[in-house]
């Protein structure tokens, strides 16, 4: 009885009216020695592959990134903890961790008898309490950096000589008899291991603000590429990963700078990361690929529910790409009216709040006052916080 009921399970899922064109059926769709296609048992190949790029991953951290970062003088022990106060405490909380205006830290600082700047500087460091260091983040990051600089490089390298990367209409002729070159098949496996261990890891990495929008994201992620493999649209996916791989090693890089300390490194890698972002994700993603997807799959897929599947799951992307952006430029509008970057809007604990008192973080709090180099205390006090409306 039970494999009956998992025989009609399996039959409503893969009804090839969900799927397949009305020109196609499963059956015809077998491999053979010259005409290689694709097969759903294929996608229990990302598993292994996502333990032993693990397992590379633990031995990259340990025995590379640690040691680089250390040549690097990256910070290895955590952010100082804050002096335990009960006023500052209480606002802490009302404020919900926000720094709050000039004028309620001038008032805090009545209360508690300190400074202006000595409650910002206990704000910072109550914020970053408990984060991971700079050296955890450095080692996490250069993982990152290092499969996505091979990804794209890689990724762009196999598909420079398909017809589909210049014409995107050949990603739907002969759909779905469309055969899968060994090194696409490669590209794809390797890419979807590499989110199936992003995922597995995620509740292990540092979590930001956008924890949960990358949940979604890896998820539609991997939905799309389950999917593009199953109804042999591997063409048209092939241009996603690679269009979503060609920006992320950039912002990677511009972490691994910063928590480095070459600030000039990182405002270019980040000036780099933003105009690739706009071009790749805010114009050639939705002019390129939704357009292909949307006006020239249909011709041959017909209006299938796979098609509205698809798309649905593509045009999820494409908002997470505007939320993300909107964040970006809200970095980048710091940047040109404060001269610096500001933090992350992903994630406080991108912030590095250094121990030396008389130090501000690279990217500083929103709030805190810049200050370029390490005067005495009393001149530091001299420098006016800034002041917020």
């Amino acid at each position: 009885m039970a494999y009956d009921a998992w025989r009609d399970v399996s039959d409503w899922f893969w009804d090839e009216n969900f799927w397949l064109p009305d020109n196609a059926s499963w059956s015809q769709m077998k491999r053979n020695e010259t005409t290689f296609y694709p097969d759903v048992s294929d996608l229990w190949v990302p598993f292994p592959l996502a333990a032993a790029l693990f397992l590379l991953r633990i031995l990259w951290e340990r025995f590379v990134a640690f040691p680089v970062g250390r040549l690097a003088g990256v910070k290895e022990t955590p952010p100082r903890k804050a002096v335990p106060n009960a006023v500052l405490e209480k606002a802490f909380h009302k404020h919900h961790r926000l720094l709050p205006s000039h004028f309620v830290i001038e008032a805090l600082a009545k209360d508690v008898g300190w400074t202006s700047r000595q409650v910002e500087r206990w704000w910072r460091r109550r914020r970053v309490e408990g984060k991971a260091s700079a050296m955890t983040r450095f080692k996490e990051t250069s993982w990152r950096f290092l499969f996505y600089v091979v990804a794209f490089w890689s990724g762009l390298y196999i598909i420079w000589d398909k017809p589909w990367l210049w014409d995107t209409r050949h990603c739907w002729y002969g759909h779905p008899f469309q055969h899968v070159s060994a090194d696409i098949w490669w590209y794809y496996m390797l890419e979807l291991g590499f989110y199936w261990s992003l995922v597995f890891s995620l509740f292990m990495d540092i979590k930001r603000k956008d924890f949960g929008i990358t949940i979604v994201h890896h998820t539609a992620t991997i939905l799309l590429m389950v999917m593009s493999w199953s109804g042999n649209m591997v063409r048209i996916g092939s241009l996603v990963l690679c269009v979503h791989d060609a920006v992320d090693y950039l912002l990677e890089g511009a972490k691994l700078a910063h928590y480095s300390r070459f600030p000039s490194l990182c405002n270019l890698l980040f000036a780099l990361f933003t105009i690739i972002w706009l071009l790749s994700r805010i114009l050639f993603f939705p002019l390129w690929i939704l357009r292909s997807t949307l006006f020239e799959g249909h011709v041959i897929l017909g209006f299938k529910p796979i098609y509205y599947w698809y798309n649905g799951f593509l045009l999820t992307l494409q908002i997470l790409h505007f939320i993300w952006f909107y964040m970006i430029l809200k970095m980048v509008y710091g940047f040109i009216v404060k001269g610096h970057l500001e933090k992350d809007e992903r994630s406080e604990t991108e912030v590095e709040t250094n121990s030396d008192d008389n130090k501000v973080s690279f990217e500083p709090p929103s709030g805190s006052s810049r200050v370029t180099n390490n005067n005495s205390n009393s001149a530091r006090h001299r420098v006016k916080p800034s002041h917020r409306s």
